[in-house]
């Protein structure tokens, strides 16, 4: 033992001598000259091998996206191609798009203003917003525009008239957050309008924390490799992985895609429901079960059901660790309606065979079962309910916080079940605390309706929201031509605005529906920081500059650096700090966080001039983590946040909010859109909507990847055989989608692999309609979202229900309108 210490005293003083020396290198101005880079990130690895320092082998410029982390290769100042990182598990081919990211021709030049806007201020000319010329300005008028803007609307109407959410998934990095940037420059000159939830989960992170005392749909999940040894059947709910994994919220590690191609080698039973037989079917070689959309909750209870009628369930399970699952059970055998929620009552509902939906259930019960959700069902009217009630088949099943048992809500976003590595988290930039008087937030998704709405009072789980007016939005990071449902509502809404603002690299719809346009730059040209792995939180990347910032564009940072100074903040703004020393401060916070868990790190000037990353390690008790083991352990110890403890299947809280269309139970909901609703005898197919496969959301939609989706040079339309013989659609034509919302062009995809009476359109096609600035044109490129409808999702959550509609479609007939998505406004 002595020996041991001692040749491990020796080794610690030989590595701290070394690393002091690399430090001593490290503090003479000309160390690029003195050690290049691949020599330092040697030097590194061999001074701290307690960490993997993984070299790159490559000679370009170390960055990141949503879709990898990549090295940029640059010719003559110009980005011309990329190579993904060495130890990337499923290499991403979104990286090879970044060239024509920062190169492309649609590119906000310089800060513009709306011509009516320049010549008559604000308000004026609302309606030709999306039909204007466009003016160039110099970037002082631009700032002395919106900065006059903010002090005018702050003197005159309070921090409740300017709408700064700006939603979105902005560019990777965690100091260029345009978003919190935004909100930093608002608090600190007066305050204003922010929101709740987001777009993404607005249901279920409303409702979750009422039945299991936090979100799940963002908490990390059981490992990956504890399901692939102990899982017998993985059930796949409205769940793409292979698609949405490609991309996440910091920078993607990828490891689910290990973790799905783990299980698949392994031979694991794999179910996946879904109307539409999608990548991971495939991939998986899955076993498809197609239900009719938005009848999931219908299908999970006719399960339940089974398990239940058939004493399937586990009762010692839901004694001590539930409540209220009696009053559920009232409902679910129909003592408490009159209606028992069996296999049968399920089937003529969801389109799915009885004698199917029983085996489902015992199969559940025989086996440690899995249950992973994606989202795409709450995202519709009543959404809270699918993952109430999965989480209470869960219960149901008694695996809840077992080794490959029970469900999870984030396997299929940014790798959660990756194991969580131990060192150093960064910190970004903080958007400061809001000033005295400051306005409640409202829900993200009921943007447009607060706008058309000045004075409407809603509820919102359990308070009472009212909306104020709105004089002005600031956009930046986002595009809500995109994100939010029925665009013709949003642009009459958009009409009746003071002043809009929008910062963004592109002229996308919304910039091209905004008053003043500022130019800023992509994440290639500046510097910054980002983990890498949402949930493993495994990787730090430093994002180098690529290239210089493109024609008069400039970074976030320093615009609104700018806008502060004309505001009279910029030195509580800046902190005294620029760019790089603000970078330092978070690699140096996130270093002593790694020094407390005995991960040194290099200085960070030697981190950043290495052109390479820190990879921490992964313990192995990560490796076999189970999310809620603590607490079925020891639930009295361990409770969960909820009032009870436990798992909440009945809700006092919610009960006591009293809402019609949320229960305080698991309820099936008959939607105000779907097969059997009084519409479907006009618009009798069912919409599908999906994250696209070769973009993130809408970004990426203007690079050469839409030859590999675009169908008529627009965006795709899944359509089933039938449906489409029925009206005349060959594959590769032309189709009109509509209903009384919208009307968009889309391109036939006609296949077996989507489910008769539903058709599937991906979201992200930028807004182009061939009347620009009216209510109801035809939209050329296939927004979907011009189909959907506004409505919250119950008065507790009000979250969209962008995945839900009714429509028709027919072949289009006459000469195909020229798309104008991705070209540049007039003068522009």
């Amino acid at each position: 033992m002595n020996k041991l210490m001692t040749q491990e005293s020796k080794t610690v003083l030989s590595r701290r001598r070394f690393l002091q020396g690399l430090c001593a290198v490290a503090a003479v101005p000309a160390v690029n000259a003195l050690l290049p880079k691949t020599a330092l990130a040697r030097a590194i690895e061999e001074a701290l091998p307690q960490f993997k320092y993984t070299k790159t082998a490559h000679e370009g410029v170390l960055t990141a996206a949503h879709w990898g982390a990549f090295q940029a290769i640059v010719k003559d100042g110009k980005m011309v191609d990329t190579l993904p990182v060495d130890d990337d598990p499923a290499p991403n081919e979104l990286i090879k798009m970044a060239p024509y990211q920062v190169h492309a021709t649609n590119r906000v030049k310089y800060p513009m203003v709306r011509r009516s806007y320049l010549e008559g201020g604000p308000g004026a000319g609302k309606t030709l917003r999306g039909n204007d010329e466009w003016v160039r300005v110099p970037w002082d008028k631009a700032i002395e525009l919106v900065a006059g803007e903010i002090t005018r609307l702050q003197e005159t109407y309070g921090p409740s008239s300017i709408y700064a959410g700006s939603y979105g998934w902005k560019s990777t990095g965690m100091f260029h957050n345009s978003r919190t940037l935004l909100h930093r420059l608002m608090n600190l000159s007066g305050g204003f309008l922010g929101y709740a939830g987001d777009y993404s989960t607005g249901a279920a992170q409303m409702i979750m924390p009422h039945v299991m005392g936090s979100m799940e749909v963002y908490e990390q999940q059981t490992a990956w490799p504890v399901v692939v040894e102990s899982s017998e059947l993985v059930v796949l709910w409205g769940f793409n992985a292979m698609v949405t994994l490609k991309n996440a919220w910091n920078v993607p590690d990828h490891e689910g895609q290990a973790g799905l191609k783990a299980l698949k080698d392994k031979g694991t039973r794999v179910i996946t429901i879904d109307p539409v037989r999608n990548e991971t079917v495939e991939y998986m070689d899955a076993e498809w079960i197609a239900p009719r959309p938005y009848t999931d909750v219908a299908m999970m209870m006719g399960i339940a059901h089974t398990l239940l009628s058939e004493d399937l369930h586990d009762k010692d399970f839901i004694k001590y660790y539930t409540t209220g699952f009696d009053k559920f059970q009232a409902y679910l055998t129909g003592d408490a309606d009159g209606e028992a929620k069996t296999a049968e009552w399920a089937a003529e509902i969801c389109g799915i065979d009885a004698d199917v939906i029983k085996s489902l259930a015992r199969d559940f019960a025989k086996n440690r079962t899995m249950l992973m959700a994606g989202w795409g069902m709450q995202r519709q009217q009543h959404g809270e309910q699918p993952n109430w009630m999965l989480v209470t088949l869960a219960a149901m099943l008694g695996q809840i916080g077992l080794p490959g048992g029970g469900f999870g809500f984030s396997y299929h976003y940014s790798s959660g079940g990756s194991p969580t590595a131990k060192g150093g988290i960064l910190s970004g930039i903080n958007a400061g605390t809001a000033p005295k008087g400051s306005p409640s937030p409202i829900p993200v998704a009921r943007i447009a309706e607060a706008i058309l709405n000045p004075g409407k009072s809603i509820q919102f789980n359990g308070r009472t929201v009212t909306y104020p007016s709105i004089k002005m939005v600031y956009v930046a990071g986002g595009n809500p031509f995109h994100q939010h449902q029925d665009i013709n509502t949003l642009l009459q809404a958009w009409q009746t605005l003071d002043t809009i603002i929008v910062q963004e690299p592109y002229w996308t719809a919304s910039a091209k529906h905004a008053d003043i346009v500022l130019p800023a730059t992509t994440s290639y040209e500046r510097n910054d920081i980002d983990m890498g792995g949402d949930y493993s939180q495994r990787y730090v990347f430093p994002m180098h500059k690529v290239v210089e910032p493109q024609h008069e564009s400039k970074n976030d940072f320093d615009i609104y650096v700018a806008l502060a100074e004309k505001l009279g903040v910029k030195d509580a703004y800046t902190e005294g700090k620029n760019e790089m020393q603000w970078l330092k401060e978070m690699y140096d916070g996130m270093k002593t966080q790694a020094r407390t868990n005995r991960v040194p790190l290099p200085p960070f000037e030697m981190f950043w001039d290495a052109n390479d990353y820190i990879s921490f390690p992964i313990p192995e008790a990560s490796k076999q983590w189970v999310r809620h083991a603590e607490f079925r352990d020891n639930p009295l110890l361990n409770p969960l946040g909820t009032p009870s403890g436990r798992i909440e299947i009945y809700s006092d809280t919610i009960a006591k909010m009293g809402y019609e269309d949320c229960a305080p139970h698991p309820k099936w909901y008959a939607p105000r859109e779907w097969h059997k609703a009084e519409i479907a005898a006009k618009y009798p197919l069912s919409l599908n909507t999906a994250h696209p496969t070769q973009r993130l959301h809408s970004q990426l939609d203007n690079t050469p990847l839409r030859e590999k989706y675009a169908v008529a040079n627009r965006e795709a339309i899944l359509i089933n055989p039938t449906d489409a013989k029925a009206r005349n659609i060959k594959d590769g034509d032309l189709v009109r989608a509509f209903n009384d919302r919208g009307q968009i062009l889309v391109g036939a995809k006609v296949t077996e692999d989507i489910r008769q009476g539903v058709v599937r359109i991906c979201e992200g096609a930028w807004y182009d309609s061939a009347t620009p600035g009216q209510a109801g044109g035809l939209c050329r490129n296939g927004c979907v979202n011009v189909l959907t409808f506004d409505q919250g999702s119950s008065q507790l959550a009000q979250g969209n229900c962008g995945q839900m509609a009714q429509l028709d479609i027919e072949k289009y007939q006459g000469k195909a309108p020229v798309n104008l998505a991705h070209q540049v406004p007039l003068n522009a």
